[in-house]
């Protein structure tokens, strides 16, 4: 593939290449439909799907919820405790997706007359997933249905025990499954492995999967004619929180997903979630939220109380009623993100250090003591980030055992590589999607664990880097990048996993000035040779080839710049600015 703007290595190593057909610019004829009409297409839309994909909609999408196997059988279940007036409880993972799909859920059964309970176990003292002691609990507390959403898809004897209680368990999860299931009353998740046409939709957050499952009780009960006398719920008013665990959770944004997203934003705009509009009041977030602002801003705030504080502050805010206790609850959880960053960057700096010397590794693998649990999985992302490939990152205790967490880089499958490690009897426990993962292991196991993931993922790990190239969408002149552009990449939207924002090339550009803000932050002012000027950031630069090339370039070396065109709000009025990373020299 011939290089674009003839870049075969850039100042990161890598060739860029166009995406999709180039835009070599803006012009007085410019249309923001062939621009939306090139991303779409770039981004594997068929020619005939053009219509949905600009305009996502549940209807274009929405799949029968009965393809999926139990679907059925567990909206069933549930319309049978509703009648009843049963006590539900509803048990949810400590992050985003579990408390999402949690709060889903309870607020459906709420308006369809049943008032279910909620359990969010603590991330430190309980650790992922359903344990047996748990569900007996509350079995023993008169719950005689017990829904599992985000996990339970691997907990063989925690089901055991809660089926030995007499209580009946419905999982709703995502992650991957073994060929064996666990003794649930159903399983609902696209990624069984006997799973049919619903495998299509195995992308889906486990909200997504409660979505799906919230559909097919509304189903069965107006089949019912429970709604003669009481109104029908408009589950269109829930998709604000799909959309917020389907982007926090890392989804891939296509198909049903791009409906959940692009609606779900709708939703928020109009203000309908108490929770979610004091949480985008504490995040300081004054205009409508587009998918990104789900993922930095409003998903990681939820997340800190599972991390480093209260795992059910996410749950109670996104189903209060209370505007007070709202805002009480999103102060909290600001307090709780204050508290992860600072623990997460002490964490991130250690694991960086103990992961030096390990470049011949597929998987870099690094644990430590004292690490806090609750951000290992963000400084997994930042270790493969740096290290552009897998990563995982243990926390010890004191008694020699560790929880991680993993990222992977596409094109290798880490969640299938952490089930094949557990059934070789090399974890405690796992799982994961191909993304992502989490385990817990024997110390005295991790080099053992280390070496199977070198020789299980070397030759994906390998091939996958070896195709890493910079994707570029357009290329422009630093005038061209404005506000209305920006604006208009906006309507390819939405964008996140699988489904990338647009990355944008400038230049050839000068430097007219460059230094370092904030914690490594490389902020640089460039111009172009339309004579107009363009602010350029790098975050987390400083100390990498690129930080050090845009400090260094001078203002007589030329450069071409790419990266994300974003909208600064901060000044008295909106300006574009481009969020860079990579560069390539242009002399």
């Amino acid at each position: 593939m011939k290089p674009a703007l003839d870049i075969s290595h850039s100042i990161s190593g890598q060739p860029w290449h166009w995406r999709g057909g180039a835009i070599d610019g803006l012009s007085d004829s410019f249309q923001p439909d062939d621009l939306v009409t090139g991303l779409l297409l770039s981004r594997g839309c068929a020619r005939e799907n053009l219509d949905i994909y600009r305009a996502p909609t549940i209807r274009g999408f929405m799949p029968d919820p009965s393809i999926f196997h139990d679907m059925d059988r567990a909206a069933a279940r549930i319309v049978e405790a509703i009648e009843a007036q049963e006590k539900v409880t509803i048990f949810g993972d400590y992050d985003v997706d579990g408390a999402t799909s949690a709060a889903l859920l309870i607020r459906l059964l709420r308006n369809l007359g049943l008032d279910a309970g909620y359990y969010i176990p603590d991330r430190l003292m309980e650790g992922y997933g359903p344990s047996g002691e748990a569900l007996v609990r509350l079995a023993e507390q008169g719950s005689s249905l017990i829904v599992t959403v985000d996990c339970g898809a691997q907990a063989f004897e925690a089901l055991q025990q809660a089926k030995e209680a007499g209580v009946d368990v419905i999982v709703v999860d995502h992650h991957k499954c073994a060929a064996a299931l666990p003794p649930a009353h159903a399983l609902v998740n696209p990624n069984r492995l006997d799973e049919g046409e619903g495998a299509a939709h195995g992308h889906l957050a486990a909200v997504g999967v409660a979505f799906l499952l919230g559909a097919a009780i509304v189903r069965h009960l107006r089949e019912k004619g429970y709604f003669e006398e009481r109104p029908e719920p408009k589950l269109i008013e829930l998709l604000d929180i799909v959309a917020l665990g389907t982007v926090a959770d890392v989804a891939a944004l296509h198909g049903l997903n791009r409906a959940f997203v692009a609606q779900g934003l709708k939703v928020m705009a109009a203000q309908r979630n108490i929770g979610i509009n004091a949480l985008l009041e504490a995040s300081r977030l004054d205009r409508a939220p587009i998918a990104s602002d789900l993922g930095f801003r409003l998903g990681p705030r939820i997340n800190a109380g599972g991390r480093v504080g209260k795992s059910d502050l996410g749950v109670r805010l996104l189903t209060t009623q209370d505007p007070e206790e709202a805002r009480a609850i999103a102060a909290e959880l600001e307090h709780f993100n204050e508290e992860r960053r600072a623990i997460e960057s002490a964490v991130t700096e250690q694991a960086l250090e103990a992961g030096k010397g390990q470049d011949n590794r597929a998987v870099a693998l690094v644990s430590g003591k004292g690490w806090h649990p609750g951000v290992i999985g963000i400084v997994a992302s930042r270790l493969k980030e740096k290290l552009g490939r897998p990563a995982i990152v243990i926390a010890l205790d004191d008694e020699g055992i560790g929880k991680g967490s993993g990222r992977s880089i596409g094109g290798a499958d880490l969640g299938a590589a952490i089930l094949a490690a557990k059934d070789m009897g090399l974890l405690i426990a796992g799982g994961g999607h191909p993304m992502a993962a989490g385990i817990t292991i024997a110390e005295d196991r991790i080099d053992s664990f280390a070496d199977f993931l070198d020789e299980r993922m070397a030759e994906d790990v390998t091939r996958a880097r070896g195709e890493r190239a910079l994707q570029l969408d357009a290329v422009v002149a630093p005038g061209g990048i404005t506000p209305a552009f920006v604006e208009a990449l906006e309507e390819g939207g939405p964008y996140g996993m699988g489904w990338p924002a647009p990355r944008i090339a400038a230049g050839p550009v000068r430097i007219i000035k460059a230094d370092i803000v904030g914690t490594d932050h490389v902020r640089a002012i460039v111009a172009g040779e339309d004579g107009r000027s363009l602010k350029t950031i790098a975050f987390r630069a400083a100390d990498t080839p690129l930080g050090q090339a845009v400090l260094g370039a001078g203002s007589t070396r030329k450069l071409w710049v790419a990266g994300r065109a974003k909208i600064d709000d901060w000044g008295p009025r909106p300006a574009a600015e481009l969020h860079l990373e990579d560069a390539a020299w242009a002399d």
